[in-house]
């Protein structure tokens, strides 16, 4: 023993230690194709269907990886893994909880995708799988997933990380308008998806695919009273609805703070820019309205969305960001990019700004390490935002991009806005 600690303490010898096992819980981690099986917080219970794949993501470093399965079986059966294409068969001893399932070799650092699909079996069930239990040198620093569902994140991270544009207001107080547009390429309309466009400290405007056959343009105020149920916000702290345009949904929300919301069902397209047009009117009763507009090429016309009035504070705009986000879990999977450009504000005085400069930021599913696919920065002379599909080449978080400056402000003639 005494010669060993000497050993390790040699100068300019160095040891690989080898990582101990990591436990990736299957709750938190896994989408489910094909099949009957469905996914718990607990793993797949009762896992029964042959159809079924479970796809298992998790970010490795180059080298080996060795695998287990943390099985519960009352039944014999033989389960295949598939890591990077890579294909072996995984007997299920009823008598043990983790069954060994060999080692693979990861050649690049980035994400893994391990597919797990039964083979055969003697009784009802394949088992449950509660996780899978890695070791190898492939499991170090690199190493990334989601780790345990304290505070939801077993959802969060299935949600996938959101990241944000945070726009430098160039010291400018008097911000009445904030214009933006967004692009969605073709093929990145994902389902779950709000890319935001026009982001302030009270309150957030974009659009959304909700379903197959729906899609909204969504503007909301946050009252100044914290809480996530709308219905114990005090009277005095509601946000007020002044108007809005025909068609258009108000009520309340809540689940992220609560306040007033507004969304109007429109098909929009993947390929076409959207234009996004915010005001505030500071009031003398310490008050301030919000106003949103939503531009539409093929309409050719601006769209009212809402007006809102928020209490307690008397302001023009502050905190300009935008974000991606991806809101429903099952899709989290799957990648989706939109271009963000064209930021400008207009001041009181009529004056108008060019934002070039964003700030990349992100969640906390971004910070805790549990999700690394995302990025951000400067494509085709716009800023773009990218998240979900465990795409391997991830943008370093807190850094700050500059676009190209355009120079010609947005053509808008305000008193002709609904």
């Amino acid at each position: 023993m005494i010669r060993l600690l000497f050993l390790l303490l040699l100068p300019g010898i160095l040891f690989a230690q080898e990582a101990l096992p990591i436990f990736v819980p299957a709750g938190g981690n896994t989408w489910l194709l094909k099949g009957a099986d469905q996914l718990t917080n607990d793993g797949v219970v009762n896992w029964s269907d042959a159809e079924t794949q479970l796809i298992i993501y998790v970010r490795l470093s180059p080298g080996d990886l060795q695998l287990a399965l943390n099985l519960n079986a009352s039944n014999a059966a033989e389960i295949s893994v598939t890591v990077n294409g890579a294909e072996k068969v995984v007997s299920v001893d009823p008598v043990k909880q983790v069954h060994e399932g060999g080692t693979w070799n990861i050649s690049i650092a980035g994400y893994v995708r391990i597919v797990l699909q039964g083979h055969s079996k003697s009784g009802a069930y394949f088992g449950t799988l509660t996780g899978l239990t890695l070791k190898g040198s492939a499991v170090s620093e690199g190493l990334t997933f989601v780790r345990d569902n304290e505070g939801s994140f077993f959802y969060w991270g299935r949600r996938g990380p959101s990241v944000h544009l945070r726009y430098d207001l160039a010291g400018k107080t008097d911000a009445a308008y904030f214009y933006s547009e967004i692009t969605v390429p073709s093929g990145n309309d994902v389902i779950g998806s709000y890319y935001m466009a026009n982001g302030f400290a009270d309150g957030y405007f974009g659009f959304q695919v909700n379903s197959a056959t729906e899609r909204r343009i969504l503007f909301s105020v946050w009252s100044p009273f914290k809480t996530d149920d709308p219905k114990s916000i005090p009277e005095a702290d509601r946000i007020l609805l002044k108007k809005k345009g025909e068609g258009v949904y108000t009520g309340e929300f809540g689940n992220e703070g609560s306040g007033g919301q507004s969304y109007w069902r429109y098909s929009w397209k993947a390929g076409v820019t959207y234009g996004f047009l915010l005001r505030a009117e500071p009031q003398t009763n310490s008050t301030t309205v919000y106003t949103a507009w939503f531009f539409a090429p093929e309409l050719n016309a601006w769209k009212l969305i809402a007006s809102w009035q928020r209490p307690k504070k008397a302001t023009y705009l502050t905190g300009l960001y935008s974000f991606l986000e991806n809101f429903v879990p099952e899709t989290g999977n799957i990648t989706r990019m939109a271009l963000y450009g064209n930021q400008w504000i207009r001041t009181a005085s009529g004056e108008w700004i060019e934002l070039p400069q964003a700030k990349f930021t992100g969640d906390n599913t971004a910070r805790k390490n549990y999700r690394k696919d995302y990025s951000g920065g400067v494509y085709d002379n716009t800023f773009f935002l990218r998240n979900c599909g465990f795409f391997s080449d991830f943008t370093t978080l807190d850094q700050t991009f500059n676009r190209p400056v355009k120079g010609i402000p947005p053509d808008i003639d305000f008193s002709a806005l609904p």
